[in-house]
């Protein structure tokens, strides 16, 4: 005799069906924007779940992570980068009052939603008695090369100021005026001072203050310099490096660490 079934038979012929029972403590309230993420790998939304049911404080480093979890450190540090790309994850590097830099990790439940671009005022109408000023060539459209290095500077720009967190669709409508600055001779590391030095106290909306800085401080271009003379050497510029440890770009003859980041030894002492 077959033992009778605690599932009531219902209007559902398929699929799943729930037995749901409400709970007093130990529980965490997880949003179907997460669970049901149409972007997020599988690993990710689990990790994120985890994330969010620990204690305040909790040590959620990719070594951690790989020792309580049998997927490998690739993996989780995969699963990491999707959650911080989604907004549900903010990793900044600090030093601490003893002068070490760590990691510190702030998890959303909800990821902050784009503030609404503020967009700066209408420049007023030339005067009847001027001939108008003819409009500037349009810059030429950049690549798709140096639209993700631009791309990629906007979303690092929270390392320097939490505040600079911006949305995807902000990254995306910013970085043509990034890519500008890179083709007229700017240094990405002069491009990033630029735009998250000296930012306004009360700053509402983080994408409106760096479009208005892109826009009003584009520099000129480089100009045209004579061809060396015959029998000089010309030396070529160091070739961009990725950090090792915060993964800015910047010039160096070898890979490792730029100016900011200390050594690779300081860090393991």
């Amino acid at each position: 005799m077959r033992a009778s079934s605690r599932v009531r038979g219902g209007s559902t012929p398929s699929g799943v069906i729930h037995v749901n029972v409400r709970h007093a403590d130990h529980y965490v309230v997880i949003g179907n924007h997460l669970a049901q993420h149409q972007a997020l790998s599988l690993v990710a939304i689990g990790l994120a779940v985890h994330i969010q049911s620990l204690a305040a404080g909790t040590g959620i480093g990719i070594k951690q992570l790989a020792a309580r979890f049998p997927e490998g450190e690739i993996r989780i540090a995969a699963a990491l980068r999707e959650l911080e790309a989604a907004g549900y994850l903010e990793r900044t590097r600090v030093r601490t009052p003893e002068g070490r830099l760590v990691t510190r990790t702030v998890s959303y439940n909800r990821p902050p939603g784009p503030v609404p671009p503020q967009d700066a005022p209408p420049p007023p109408p030339p005067p009847a008695d001027r001939a108008p000023v003819p409009e500037p060539e349009p810059e030429p459209a950049p690549g798709p090369a140096a639209r993700q290095d631009a791309a990629d500077l906007l979303a690092r720009l929270r390392g320097d100021d939490p505040r600079l967190l911006l949305a995807e669709r902000d990254v995306r409508r910013l970085a043509p005026g990034v890519a500008a600055w890179l083709d007229r001779g700017a240094e990405p590391e002069a491009v990033r001072h630029a735009l998250a030095a000296d930012l306004p106290p009360d700053m509402r909306s983080p994408a409106a203050v760096i479009g208005y800085r892109l826009r009003a401080g584009i520099p000129p271009r480089m100009p045209a310099t004579p061809p060396p003379a015959a029998g000089t050497a010309v030396r070529r510029p160091d070739p961009w490096q990725n950090c090792d440890g915060c993964e800015r770009a910047f010039r160096a003859p070898e890979p490792g660490r730029c100016r900011d980041c200390p050594p690779e030894g300081s860090l393991a002492a």
